[in-house]
């Protein structure tokens, strides 16, 4: 298998499972590692280091947020730096985004929380994501379904889009098996440092 920082990749399905688990396993240990209030210093260090987003013109709009379970990194004081911020729905293979509060939110599938379906739609310029892994270079590792590679490729279609994924310092990689079709973040937030994905292509 080759990986590159650029260009495609030639890769075959187990591979990218691989890093998967691998970054998974990293994540489960370093959170294991982590008293609860180291934890939410954490997470408050995030929205810290997210701060300058809030100079984009797209921070001025509802922000697309998501609903952290397990080992992920919770996004919810980042998503207090913004006026208004929603939550993802799957929608087919696809995703919509509507406003809605935490305490709104329902069981959806793959046990992820979600608004209700009469929850008003929003199309967000500015989408904080999660994912398994990325590269300094935007690319990133989801949990496999596409949802956001789909989603990131239809809204870049209709304007400017910033993917700011967000992360722990331990998924960060040096490289990662990706393929084409795959959509590339624009920052990387972590407790330490705020990434221009860009700037490091």
């Amino acid at each position: 298998m080759q990986t590159t920082h650029g260009g495609p990749a030639t890769l075959s399905s187990d591979s990218k499972r691989a890093a998967r688990q691998l970054y998974r396993d990293r994540r489960q240990a370093f959170v294991a590692s982590l008293s609860p209030a180291a934890r939410e210093a954490s997470d408050r260090q995030l929205a810290t280091m997210a701060t300058p987003l809030l100079t984009r013109p797209e921070a001025a709009l509802p922000v697309a947020s998501y609903a952290s379970i397990g080992d992920e990194i919770d996004p919810q004081f980042v998503e207090r730096l913004f006026a208004a911020h929603g939550f993802p729905r799957i929608t087919g293979r696809d995703l919509s985004f509507h406003l809605a509060d935490w305490k709104d939110l329902v069981p959806g599938p793959l046990g992820i929380p979600q608004p209700a379906p009469t929850a008003p739609i929003f199309t967000p310029r500015l989408l904080l994501v999660p994912l398994i892994a990325a590269t300094l270079e935007g690319v990133r590792l989801g949990q496999g379904g596409g949802y956001y590679d789909r989603t990131l490729a239809r809204l870049r279609t209709l304007g400017p889009v910033v993917a700011v994924g967000l992360a722990w310092e331990c998924q960060i990689a040096e490289l990662l098996p990706h393929e084409p079709h795959d959509q590339r973040l624009d920052w990387i937030a972590t407790p330490q440092r705020l990434v221009d994905c860009a700037a490091n292509r």
